[in-house]
């Protein structure tokens, strides 16, 4: 199952994607006499993105052919939610050389950091060069959906605690941080520095995980690419690691690292393209 935040209406609205657009849940609740929570932060916090998922792969897919289409000329995108109340960044996760990803896997720990929610922005809109920074660069990134309190999880925890899988775009004042180390998240954090994808795809739908591959598209051309298995720390590590540092709650966003950045300048788009996703672009300004 996919599900998206749209606009409709002047109002931001949880819903499923299916071929000719959405359906809300507003009018899922509707048609169907159930309660679940319209917007897709409160369906991951309330518990009812599992529910809801049960009911889909068990016959409600095809049900949804009878209930009311937006369709998809008639709705813009939001981000997916807008205030997490952790979000987790990870540098430098990505090496196509085997026999450093075995030694780095083995001898290193993730490098992390913290973005605030005041970074996020939806499909469409832009990102803003600060005028603290002359060198700016855009990463395209998957992000993975906390659907569970995590607390010490084990890996295989982990992996039952994931909601889903959204597309993001991580950017970065690099010149502020090359100054010094820690800067890093002051060079995170500008307003309009995360864009985070309107969709979430459930874990059944996403498949073998290390085959999913991230792109970083720039000005409609490819700029790098990266399958899931080039990750040094896969998801599973990655949940589990910072649920040793803090509790991790339903809606909480780590964004896994990116097969490589490219650097925006004024009038630019930029795209991260994930595996069963829809593109997610931003423009540059």
């Amino acid at each position: 199952m996919r599900l998206a935040t749209i606009v409709h209406n002047g109002v931001e609205q949880g819903s499923i994607i299916v071929p000719e657009g959405y359906v809300t849940l507003a009018e899922l609740n509707r048609v169907t006499g159930s309660e679940w929570q319209t917007d897709v932060f409160g369906l991951i916090t309330s518990g009812g993105l599992e529910t809801l998922t049960h009911w889909y792969n068990g016959g409600g897919q095809e049900k949804l052919t009878e209930l009311t289409v937006i369709p998809s000329s008639e709705a813009s995108l939001a981000p997916l939610y807008r205030h997490p109340r952790k979000i987790w960044g990870i540098g430098m996760n990505y090496t196509a050389d085997e026999v450093e990803l075995a030694e780095l896997r083995e001898k290193e720990e993730p490098v992390s950091f913290m973005k605030p929610d005041t970074s996020i922005i939806g499909e469409g809109e832009s990102i803003v060069l600060p005028a603290q920074s002359e060198r700016v660069t855009a990463e395209a990134e998957l992000a993975i959906i906390i659907g569970r309190t995590c607390r010490n999880v084990t890996e295989e925890e982990a992996l039952r605690s994931i909601a889903g899988f959204a597309a993001a775009i991580d950017t970065t004042a690099s010149d502020i941080h090359a100054r010094h180390m820690r800067f890093l998240t002051r060079a995170k954090s500008f307003d309009t520095f995360f864009t985070f994808g309107s969709e979430l795809m459930t874990p059944d739908e996403a498949g073998e995980l290390t085959e999913l591959q991230v792109e970083t598209w720039h000005n409609g051309g490819l700029a790098h690419a990266g399958k899931l298995t080039h990750m040094i720390f896969q998801p599973a590590f990655l949940i589990a690691f910072h649920s040793e540092v803090m509790t991790l709650l339903p809606g909480d966003v780590i964004l896994t690292g990116t097969p490589g950045a490219a650097v925006i300048r004024n009038g630019d788009v930029v795209e991260c393209r994930v595996s069963g996703l829809s593109p997610l672009r931003s423009g540059v300004r």
